[in-house]
């Protein structure tokens, strides 16, 4: 990963975020930026690229609205009609077909769990679905621990051969919400590929993956200050990778001094106290995301050894006291930077 980085990451404390505000740049003797953005999977989805012509340009742009929507119908928690809701009514009653892409993803999900060594878990949802983010609202005790008994990525019954899933234990559910986006990311980019699109980044949330350079310059992408909305912590010159963030200020609120955040740590329930946010580097979205919210629920030290495992992967972390830790990837650059 570190060849893939140009020679400095700047690390700052305060400094204004990095925002690329380049709509439609004016036409070029080979073509222009462009840029399109949409609120998708309950997040702002953006692409910009580099299109030797208009038509070409737009053309890729609503390919990846489209896929992102596609993905978003079938894999949202939210809409009655959509693959995983399927799953999450009916898998603890009998096995559920799934399509290619479902199972796949679901065979990839649970050998994250086996790398993260339960850290990651899909099954967590059915803690997750308790909360309510928006009203405040956290789980009681009882209900809270009726729901931990239902999680575990073991009780996962998925048939190979039949390529169904079955819930093994009953009150289990699955959120696909630490991994969709990654997948969307990387759909979209293959989908770029195909229309001829070598120079782009496309995001979705906290979840991007990078195409080339920005033409001779390498992309720049900021990673947030978790406790100052308009602060960034570090500056990553960026080429043909995936970046994702996972951080306690997402979607969370606070009662009696706990942060109550949208990423579950799949053993208790609760939200993880140990880091305020975890930014992964990896060669593809999937794997970017799926070691984010792992290394968020696994702490700064055992998160960071499950990522110097991962070939072509990277991280920054954010600790509870707002220090920064590098994997020894990124550790190779000046010291001065962190």
């Amino acid at each position: 990963m570190i060849q893939r980085l140009s020679t400095a990451l700047h690390a700052v404390r305060h400094g204004a975020p990095l925002r690329e505000r380049v709509l439609s740049a004016p036409a070029l003797a080979q073509g222009s930026w462009m840029r399109r953005e949409q609120a998708i999977m309950g997040t702002a989805v953006s692409v910009e690229l580099w299109a030797v012509d208009r038509p070409r340009g737009e053309a890729a742009m609503a390919a990846v609205m489209g896929e992102m929507q596609r993905i978003d119908h079938a894999m949202s928690p939210h809409r009655a009609d959509s693959e995983l809701a399927c799953i999450n009514r009916d898998a603890a009653r009998l096995p559920v077909p799934l399509s290619e892409e479902m199972f796949d993803l679901i065979a990839r999900a649970i050998e994250f769990s086996k790398l993260s060594r339960n850290a990651f878990d899909i099954t967590f949802a059915s803690a997750g679905a308790l909360y309510d983010y928006r009203a405040g609202i956290a789980p009681d005790e009882p209900a809270l621990r009726l729901a931990v008994a239902a999680i575990g990525w073991r009780k996962l019954a998925l048939d190979p051969v039949q390529r169904t899933l079955r819930f093994a234990r009953p009150g289990m559910r699955i959120d696909l919400g630490g991994f969709a986006k990654g997948h969307a990311v990387d759909t979209s980019c293959a989908l770029l590929a195909r229309h001829g699109i070598r120079h782009a980044i496309v995001s979705a949330g906290g979840d991007s993956r990078v195409i080339g350079d920005r033409r001779g310059r390498p992309w720049s992408v900021a990673i947030r200050d978790p406790r100052c909305a308009d602060g960034t912590v570090a500056l990553l010159p960026l080429e043909d990778v995936a970046i994702s963030t996972s951080g306690d200020y997402e979607r969370y609120f606070e009662r009696d001094g706990v942060r109550h955040h949208h990423l579950i740590d799949p053993a208790t329930g609760r939200s993880p106290s140990h880091v305020r946010s975890v930014t992964i580097l990896a060669p593809d979205g999937l794997t970017a995301e799926a070691l984010s919210k792992t290394v968020f629920v696994q702490g700064v030290q055992a998160g960071l050894r499950t990522v110097e495992s991962v070939p072509g992967a990277d991280a920054v972390v954010v600790d509870a006291q707002g220090a920064l830790h590098f994997s020894s990837g990124l550790d190779q650059l000046p010291r001065s930077a962190a």
